[in-house]
């Protein structure tokens, strides 16, 4: 076992705790933010145990480009990303999952660069076979799912 696998085993218990999913939403969108900006788009904090991009999703409601940090599971050599809603175990689905609902057409900035992308929220057995891959891939999800009522949401984003 190495120091890495330590680290980030710490970190998945860590954030699976409810403190974790009171703190986190509004220090780690921000911390990423910053690092991706004063990169060039090259960095994501959170990136260092996860993979992420950046959405670029428009507001469904204003219209407005919002710009959202999130841990993603890239598919398919990074033609595809799966974008998982847990929003931290929190009750409510991220706002970023109704933008997308409202409006697929979107944006991710992987590895610096940035991708038109179409969202696709998945249902049935396509969404089972993602769920089951993210608890393999981060098996926090699974503590987050427990915390609330709702069917956390899994979108496919796809190059247009």
């Amino acid at each position: 076992m190495g120091v890495k696998d330590a680290g980030v085993r710490f970190v998945q218990k860590v954030s699976s705790t409810p403190g974790f999913a009171k703190v986190a939403p509004h220090v780690v969108p921000a911390l990423d933010r910053a690092v991706h900006r004063l990169t060039r788009g090259k960095v994501l904090l959170s990136a260092q145990m996860l993979p992420g991009v950046i959405l670029t999703s428009t507001g469904a409601k204003s219209g407005v480009a919002r710009r959202t940090p999130l841990a993603c599971m890239p598919e398919d050599d990074g033609r595809s990303w799966i974008l998982i809603g847990s929003n931290f175990g929190r009750p409510g689905h991220p706002a970023w999952t109704h933008n997308l609902l409202a409006r697929p057409d979107a944006e991710v900035s992987w590895k610096g660069r940035d991708i038109p992308v179409r969202a696709r929220l998945l249902e049935g057995e396509e969404r089972a076979a993602a769920w089951k891959a993210a608890l393999e891939f981060w098996p926090p999800y699974a503590a987050y799912q427990a915390r609330v009522e709702r069917e956390i949401r899994l979108f496919r984003m796809v190059r247009r």
